[in-house]
């Protein structure tokens, strides 16, 4: 029996981008019903579609494999009182089929006995009693399991599908994340503060579905908040599907500078770069939005990590900085954030990202980011030399993702296709003037070039 699915759950069973579930929408391929897609008419249009793919379902084999052992069941799975409400909420919806299929199966029966009562008196009814019989054996034939329908319903204990009111965003939350940290790691700039349970300022108001307290929380909410449905998102996980009501930080302006006393991690040498890893209190997380900057003990430097890890920050520091000097422990001060070299995300447009020397720091959150929002078609980045430090990783993004591509040239002598793109420029102040200048002659409008 063919079931129905919102296409981010859909995209995310067959292995491809939501992007590109929506594209064979749009070109007819794919029959859509407000915002939903039969397995049948999935499996039909993409009949390639390769299940193993599918991080969720890989992790679920290795679950398998290490027959539950601790530590991969506490990474993957819920929290037992969550894995056992979505199994609840399964196995009542489970028991709904099964009354529903009794009552259609003793109705048709029933019809069956009363029109061979009536045989004889219309040849029509011998007719309609021949296919009534006909079809009645037919639906207790035993069929291969929908493979679709099945892994679906794997999704379903190990996830669960959330989606933001009033802006539509939809992401899922995994394993024991709250809604906040599933929210941050699926790119979404959920409004927050201390995400501990004392500010308040992730309050979520449930519209539909079932969520859980995980974590505790000090804030209280009043009478008419409880009755309204309002949560915490960093202390409330979903139990099951939902829809809630949140506010989320649209500009740069909406995120309010902070300044948290931090602790170098790690020290990491590449070539002339050194990479520098800081790690913030639990208590006191860095709120930013991707290609922000920072300033560190009082200089400013852009942000190379992705917001979806607010706690671990990574910074591209040239050797000759007083910062590069820094040892594991070492108490940073970090003021922030800054700037608007932000992802235009509603743009319509593809992102092409250009970067030279540390200019690669600020993409490289840009570009983590625009991967987690799994909204682009193609996402491009080209690297131009010399400092062509962390080439592996940019390699490694190309060959996990079909819609990503990279390339590391001396100049810009080659640049793709820049009719659906949006750019994005970071290096030294001179690159990015001489880079700004070519792609206006080449008729890229000055409004689609961003720098920070």
């Amino acid at each position: 029996m063919s079931q129905y699915l919102n296409l981010s759950r859909a995209a995310r069973l067959i292995g491809i981008s939501r992007v590109a579930l929506q594209q064979a929408v749009k070109e007819g391929k794919l029959e859509s019903f407000d915002g939903m897609v039969s397995t049948e008419d999935l499996l039909a249009a993409f009949p390639d579609a390769s299940f193993g793919d599918d991080p969720v379902f890989e992790r679920i084999a290795k679950i398998r494999e290490e027959a539950f052992g601790k530590r991969v069941r506490e990474r993957i799975l819920p929290d037992r009182e969550v894995l056992a409400a979505r199994l609840f909420e399964q196995s009542v919806e489970l028991a709904d089929y099964r009354r529903h299929l009794e009552r259609y199966h003793a109705t048709v029966v029933n019809a069956l006995a009363k029109l061979k009562a009536l045989s004889g008196s219309r040849s029509e009814i011998d007719d309609l009693a021949k296919w009534l019989n006909h079809e009645l054996e037919a639906a207790l034939v035993t069929e291969a399991p929908d493979q679709l329908d099945a892994m679906e319903g794997y999704l379903r204990i190990v996830s669960a599908h959330v989606q933001l009111q009033p802006s539509g965003r939809e992401f899922f939350v995994e394993g024991k994340d709250t809604l906040l940290e599933a929210a941050l790691r699926a790119g979404i700039a959920f409004n927050y503060g201390c995400s501990g349970g004392n500010c308040g300022l992730c309050k979520a108001r449930v519209v539909s579905g079932q969520t859980r307290q995980v974590r505790h929380h000090d804030y209280g909410f009043s009478e008419a908040e409880k009755s309204m449905g309002y949560i915490l998102a960093c202390s409330h996980t979903a139990v099951t599907d939902v829809v809630i009501e949140a506010l989320e930080a649209g500009r740069p302006e909406d995120i309010p500078r902070q300044t948290i006393e931090t602790k170098v991690r790690a020290v990491e040498m590449l070539g002339n770069i050194v990479k520098l890893s800081l790690q913030t209190p639990r208590s006191s997380r860095l709120r930013f939005i991707a290609g922000q900057c920072v300033t560190l003990d009082g200089t400013e430097y852009p942000i190379a990590s992705c917001p979806c890890d607010d706690r671990n920050l990574e910074f591209h520091v040239p050797l000759e900085d007083a910062l590069a000097g820094l040892k594991k422990g070492d108490t940073v001060s970090v003021q922030g954030p800054f700037g608007g070299f932000v992802l235009r995300e509603d743009s319509g447009r593809q992102p092409l990202f250009i970067a030279s020397g540390t200019g690669f720091a600020p993409v490289k959150s840009l570009v983590e980011h625009a991967m987690a929002l799994d909204v682009f078609a193609s996402i491009g980045l080209l690297r131009i030399a010399p400092e062509l430090y962390l080439s592996n990783l940019c390699r490694s993004w190309e060959a996990a993702l079909d819609n990503f591509s990279y390339a590391e040239v001396a100049d810009l002598a080659l640049l793709p296709d820049l009719l659906d793109r949006d750019v994005y420029i970071a290096g030294p102040a001179d690159f990015v003037a001489k880079t700004r200048q070519r792609l206006l002659g080449e008729g890229l409008p000055e409004a689609r070039i961003f720098s920070p």
